[in-house]
């Protein structure tokens, strides 16, 4: 059986072309030609514009809105890449949507991102590449190797230059209190919690704040921004307990419905985001700062190509 082809080819999908362009120019080649469109009733059409038997195939999509469309186009790909014979098929995932339905929480829900699992692995994908999934747990929903990403340190490594003795790193929710601690480590620094009820979904009730934030410079951690209410929210309760400075920083930015308003209006003084998604004009503020995560991938695909350790792509 064939592990992995004797080259590597780079396919973006039209979810997120410029970081597929900067990883393949982070590698030092150009992207291998692909048209992605649709026929006129919508259904998606791929074809596979350069040969790939036997090559180590790297498809990047991420799987943002339009979320349908985007794990469609990717399925499609994928399987244009299995009956070209490809050696292996990577999908390289920046943004895993469907993540946030990891468990039933209720009677008669669905657990989508085991089911999108599934799928991915149907379609003929040999290993994924992704980054800071909503829930660490989805990797085992995978019966496919699954390499996992951190944004972390490309986010606290930005903030470092601001650490001083009144710097302390928030978690804006419960569920997010470990990837805050694991920051707050990092960054040698104190630590606090917002406390909140969500009576139902996208609608937060803040509660308080555990730990000392007044007079001090605050930074919220989440794995993304959606609507913003739960960020947004976290700063007006912050500011009201008398937060100096409240910064903000996220690995996907979502940015649905209200986000853009909400940040423009809160008292978020710079938000930090990384370019899994792709941000639009209409989405550019001045108090939000994109960094880019090409660099990261760029080495997670050679040591994949290289049969190497993922542990040392941080080293730098």
């Amino acid at each position: 059986m064939i592990t992995h082809g004797t080259e590597i080819k780079i396919f973006a999908g039209n979810s997120n072309p410029k970081l597929a362009e900067a990883i393949a120019h982070n590698l030092g080649f150009e992207l291998s030609e692909i048209e992605v469109g649709h026929f006129s009733d919508g259904e998606t059409a791929v074809h596979l514009c350069e040969t790939v038997r036997g090559r180590d195939v790297f498809l990047v999509q991420s799987t943002c809105s339009p979320v349908n469309e985007n794990l469609m186009d990717l399925l499609i790909m994928i399987d244009a890449a299995r009956r070209a014979s490809a050696g292996r098929i990577t999908a390289v995932i920046p943004y895993f949507g469907y993540a946030r339905q990891d468990r039933k929480a209720r009677s008669r829900d669905p657990i989508t991102a085991k089911l999108v699992a599934d799928i991915i692995t149907s379609a003929g994908a040999d290993r994924v590449l992704t980054m800071d999934l909503h829930a660490a747990q989805i990797q085992g929903f995978f019966d496919i190797p699954v390499d996992h990403l951190y944004g972390g340190p490309l986010l606290y490594k930005y903030f470092e230059k601001m650490v001083d003795d009144d710097f302390v790193v928030v978690s804006p929710d419960i569920g997010s209190v470990s990837r805050a601690r694991n920051v707050a480590t990092k960054l040698n620094c104190r630590m606090a919690i917002v406390d909140k009820r969500r009576p139902k979904a996208n609608q937060i009730e803040v509660m308080n704040i555990i730990g000392d934030v007044k007079g001090k410079k605050c930074l919220m951690v989440d794995d993304m921004i959606d609507t913003a209410g739960t960020i947004v929210q976290g700063a007006e309760a912050l500011y009201a307990n008398g937060a100096k400075e409240i910064y903000a920083c996220a690995t996907h930015a979502v940015l649905s419905g209200p986000a853009i308003e909400r940040i423009k209006n809160s008292h978020i003084t710079e938000m930090v985001l990384l370019d899994t998604i792709e941000l639009p004009e209409e989405k550019k503020l001045d108090k939000i700062k994109v960094l880019s995560v090409a660099k990261l991938f760029a080495k997670a695909i050679e040591n994949i190509y290289l049969d190497k350790q993922m542990s040392e792509i941080y080293d730098d």
